[in-house]
């Protein structure tokens, strides 16, 4: 197959000029020419505007190479959800495109700072603006079949780094996302209405959710999300690290997450339903968790597990009519079904968490799950963090090793509650359940944090 190396097009990689038109040219006359490489060479610095990619073209991105996004916002003039301008727009994008790859042992930088307000302790402050949030997603596939993604280094997402709409037959295999733990809503990889989708061996950091599979309203066409599966990945999140919702009006499923390690996190496992959607069939198997509290602006209160099921809260934001079904105001929540957690090991400042409304939570097992539970950081503990539901954003019950509420057919065995030396007066209970049908206990070792408190255990019939 043939190369086209993009300096043939007239590309300077100074990091100044914009690339854009001489970047596309090459990518046009790749696919055009039934495929082959188009080459970012080694050596330079190509700054660039919004790109498409097309069916047949391998993006090489070398080793030593960079291709940075243009800090200038107004050359992005796309929205990333259609209609919606309220949450950015695509820096890399394409559609109905077959057969592509990203590839290469480079950095593709989204230059991320340059879109941010200024920097305060937690987060960056987001800029306003009046209808167009101009953000850049990094790369923005829409229905692409037989997509690679491989080995390459992604770098200081503004938005959502790999935001995968309505494809199909996806492999992203060994690269690094490295986003700035500082700037809100930079996702890693979200598989939106998306099927057939291998992750393997990668790292991420990103601040906000690390994986996260979703069906978003402004892509309804392209179906449900379902047969993913996440393996040998290690990721870290100021937000939550593997996360299955929020925005969910189709359904996912069919996931398997093994083999992976999450550290320094937010909240490592999450799975959250705010829509009518819902989330069945769902295994978590041989992970390792590390997680603790962060600043508030973030969500999530260093649950390792945390499975919830309430209806969205109704908002002014600029982008609330596109929540809720046309012509609705409130929403309405799907159900959880066939969640598996097994073989986990988690240190955490909190424990799990599962809560909803009634009849929406179901068939939850958890099988050799050990949680330790220390105080470590100054941030205020012995809270859950239910937002964003149109009950209680943030629940101050305490905190138990397992804490359940609502659910039928949960199953606890041979699972344990260790407390570290640290232990504030907010922890609790090993286990706390209410409103359960059918919960099965068996095999569990714990007691309370404070045993002339508390009791270990606290069951309360539905």
């Amino acid at each position: 197959m043939r190369t086209y190396n993009i300096t043939e097009f007239g590309a300077i990689g100074d990091g100044k000029t914009d690339n854009a038109a001489a970047i596309q040219l090459a990518i046009d006359t790749c696919s055009e020419n039934s495929g082959g490489t188009v080459l970012i060479p080694p050596g330079g610095i190509f700054m660039s505007g919004p790109l498409d990619i097309k069916s047949y073209v391998d993006f090489h991105v070398s080793a030593g190479a960079t291709v940075l996004a243009n800090p200038d916002e107004m050359a992005y003039t796309q929205s990333a959800f259609k209609e919606n301008y309220g949450e950015g727009s695509i820096w890399i994008g394409g559609k109905d495109a077959v057969n592509v790859t990203i590839s290469g042992q480079g950095t593709i930088d989204g230059n991320g700072p340059s879109f941010m307000g200024p920097e305060e302790k937690a987060a960056f402050v987001l800029k306003d603006f009046d209808t167009f949030d101009r953000r850049p997603h990094l790369f923005t596939p829409i229905n692409f079949q037989n997509l690679i993604i491989k080995d390459v280094t992604f770098k200081d997402s503004a938005y959502w780094c790999l935001h995968l709409v309505g494809c199909n037959d996806v492999t992203i295999h060994s690269i690094k996302i490295l986003n700035n733990l500082k700037i809100r809503n930079s996702d890693g990889i979200d598989p939106d209405h998306s099927k057939n989708v291998r992750i393997s061996d990668c790292y991420i950091e990103s601040g906000d959710d690390c994986i996260c599979p979703k069906t978003r309203r402004e892509y309804k066409e392209y179906g449900p999300t379902e047969n993913i599966t996440v393996t040998n990945c290690v990721l870290k999140s100021t937000s939550c690290s593997i996360k299955l919702g929020s925005e969910n009006m189709d359904a996912i499923r069919n996931v398997v997450i093994s083999n992976c390690i999450i550290s320094n996190s937010n909240r490592a496992i999450g799975i959250q339903n705010r829509d009518e959607g819902i989330v069945e069939n769902v295994i978590f198997d041989n992970i390792i968790i590390e997680s603790r509290l962060f600043d508030n602006v973030w969500w999530g209160k260093a649950e390792p597990i945390y499975v919830t099921a309430y209806k969205r809260q109704p908002g002014n934001t600029r982008d609330a009519n596109w929540r809720f079904a046309p012509g609705q105001t409130t929403g309405r929540v799907g159900l959880i079904r066939n969640i598996v957690f097994n073989n986990i090991i988690a240190q955490s400042e909190n424990g799990v968490f599962i809560g909803g409304e009634k009849g929406k939570i179901e068939n939850i097992r958890f099988s050799n799950v050990q949680i330790t539970i220390d105080k470590t950081t100054s941030y205020q503990c012995g809270i859950y963090d239910l937002r964003p539901s149109d009950t209680v954003g943030i629940l101050e019950q305490g905190t138990s090793g397992f804490y359940f509420d609502t659910a039928d057919n949960v199953q606890l065995l041979n699972c344990s509650v260790k407390w570290g030396e640290n232990r504030p007066m907010e922890y609790k209970h090993a286990l706390f359940a209410a409103n359960i049908n059918r919960l099965k206990v068996i095999n569990f070792e714990g007691e309370a944090a404070h045993k002339e408190k508390h009791e270990a255990q606290v069951i309360i019939e539905p």
